[in-house]
């Protein structure tokens, strides 16, 4: 029984000094597993806060980059204002302007219908003076420039383009007609037996009037209104040559042609320069030529003018 109980005994004592052998170095294993897990949070943690960290920087920079460019754009715009606002208003281009035109014209053929060469038809059979219409004539007229690109387009820089609109005035003359070499006068003084003669009495009665005025005096005229695109050279500089490629212009004849037709519409063509002479007024010359597909009952009004220009720039 003792031998027993000494047996239990030492069983137990082996049995608590083995626990005690083992027991530290299972606490110290765990403690280290704990270290090492607190360790890998704590990196964990790190990395987490280091993205954060650099998130945070690239939304800085990006901010600052969009700041920067913002600013610049600010910069540029306010430059821009500045420059605008010291720029004198008195150097703004005036690129539109009226235009008061004078000089020659002269047409290629002659009026020598009934109206423009002897009023009455006696007188052309009968051998009456050949009074047909000179050919040239003086011209006045007037119109308009009006800028639309500066650029032909985007095809030529400093090329501009522009819109005409004119109008002009030519006398030919007046005719002064006289039946075998009496004078008109006379003719009128006896305006009914003149018209009884020439087979015209009304166109008699209504031209007798006052002794001394002459009934038979015709003014040849011609108006023409044109319009037409116009292309200025050398835009900024003082001295501006122009093309007119091709414009349409519409003329009026008086007297009447013989069908009593007063339009006759053709193409117009021209080439010119002006020149500042001082802020917006400029003196230019220049010349046009007239063509028509066919005449007005007879009469023809092709032909050309030339002469000088006074224009003023708005």
């Amino acid at each position: 029984m003792i031998n027993k109980t000494k047996l239990a005994l030492g069983i137990a004592a082996t049995l608590t000094m083995t626990g005690a052998l083992v027991s530290p170095q299972a606490m110290a294993h765990s403690k280290a597993d704990r270290v090492a897990e607190a360790t890998s949070n704590k990196v964990d943690a790190l990395q987490a806060q280091l993205q954060a960290m650099q998130a945070e920087l690239s939304g800085l920079k990006a901010d600052r980059s969009r700041t920067h460019a913002e600013a610049g754009k600010v910069q540029e715009l306010d430059q821009w204002m500045a420059s605008v606002k010291s720029a004198p208003k008195d150097k703004r281009s005036k690129d539109n302007m009226v235009f008061f035109r004078g000089g020659f014209a002269q047409n290629f053929s002659n009026r020598d219908d009934i109206l423009t060469m002897n009023q009455t038809i006696l007188g052309n059979a009968g051998g009456g003076r050949d009074m047909s219409a000179s050919k040239n004539a003086y011209d006045i007229g007037a119109g308009f420039d009006f800028s639309l690109n500066d650029n032909l387009f985007g095809l030529m820089d400093n090329t501009e383009v522009l819109a005409e609109l004119m109008f002009e005035y030519k006398k030919f003359g007046t005719q002064h007609s006289q039946l075998n070499g009496v004078p008109s006068n006379t003719l009128c003084a006896v305006g009914g037996a003149t018209g009884a003669l020439t087979g015209t009495a009304a166109l008699g009665t209504a031209a007798s009037g006052a002794t001394g005025r002459n009934c038979q005096d015709v003014t040849v005229s011609q108006f023409t209104l044109a319009a037409a695109p116009k292309v200025k050279f050398m835009k900024g500089s003082a001295l501006r040559p122009w093309v007119i490629p091709v414009g349409l212009a519409v003329h009026v004849i008086s007297p009447p042609s013989n069908g009593v037709t007063v339009f006759n519409p053709g193409a117009m063509f021209a080439l010119g320069a002006d020149y500042k002479i001082w802020k917006e007024v400029y003196v230019g010359a220049d010349a046009r030529y007239h063509w028509t597909a066919s005449d007005a009952d007879g009469v023809k009004t092709d032909g050309y003018t030339a002469g000088g220009y006074l224009g003023i720039g708005f």
